[in-house]
């Protein structure tokens, strides 16, 4: 089992910034793909961003390339997710996530409970 705790959301204005944070622990928690993912009101779950265990390898979905950039520490359990640029359609609540390997489509295995980010116009 993963337990996972996501914090760092908040209210802020179109272009500023934020940084999400996703604490993880758990059995060989460090060894894990980490992601996180988004969900809008009205819509669908999405992918926004992965990093491997080693944090050599990530994967932007498209739409946050160049403004978002995921990171982990594994000397602290913990995933980042810093948030640049931001606009109103970035607001959902965002979700961290832990999988033992990572494809397009991935049905993660452990979740957070999710952190709100709202950005207003």
């Amino acid at each position: 089992q993963v337990q996972l705790v996501e914090s760092g959301g908040g209210l802020v204005q179109a272009g500023g910034s934020l940084r999400l944070s996703c604490a993880a622990s758990g059995r060989a928690s460090s060894r894990y793909y980490m992601g996180w993912f988004r969900q809008a009101p009205g819509k669908e779950r999405e992918f926004v961003a992965t990093i491997n265990w080693t944090g050599g390898n990530t994967y932007d979905a498209d739409s946050v390339k160049g403004r978002f950039t995921i990171s982990r520490d594994n000397s602290k359990n913990t995933v980042y997710l810093q948030m640049n640029s931001l606009k109103p359609e970035d607001t959902a609540v965002y979700y961290c996530a832990a999988s033992m390997i990572h494809y397009p489509g991935r049905q993660y295995d452990y979740w957070g409970q999710g952190t709100q980010v709202t950005v207003s116009s």
